[in-house]
């Protein structure tokens, strides 16, 4: 499946356009994970527990979305996009979001 963040994807066209498509997780901190950012805190530098985390949490948002793209029939998003929110405390929920569509080859592209 096709992703993109634009609105296209150069040498296709859209034939159909199915209509908005999402992908959530929902995750909390791990203790650990929270105290070795504490100490990071302190002396600086990035947060590799809190990127793993992240980078876990985007890949399953987005391969929900695709699922949901697919059960409909579409074989591209487009315009996909990302968000974050506070559930509750030390839980966050990553969000992906997107145009699906279904997209034809031009010919000679």
């Amino acid at each position: 499946m096709l992703l993109s963040n634009i609105e296209y994807i150069p040498g296709y066209t859209i034939t159909r356009h199915l209509g908005l498509v999402q992908g959530s997780t929902v995750r909390a901190k791990h203790a650990g994970r929270d105290l070795m950012a504490s100490l990071k805190n302190i002396v600086g530098g990035e947060l590799k527990g809190y990127t793993e985390l992240l980078n876990e949490s985007r890949q399953e948002a987005i391969e929900r979305m695709q699922a949901q793209a697919r059960s409909i029939g579409a074989n591209a998003v487009i315009n996909v996009r990302f968000s974050t929110s506070n559930i509750a405390a030390g839980a966050s929920e990553l969000l992906a979001y997107g145009t699906a569509v279904v997209l034809e080859k031009r010919e000679g592209a």
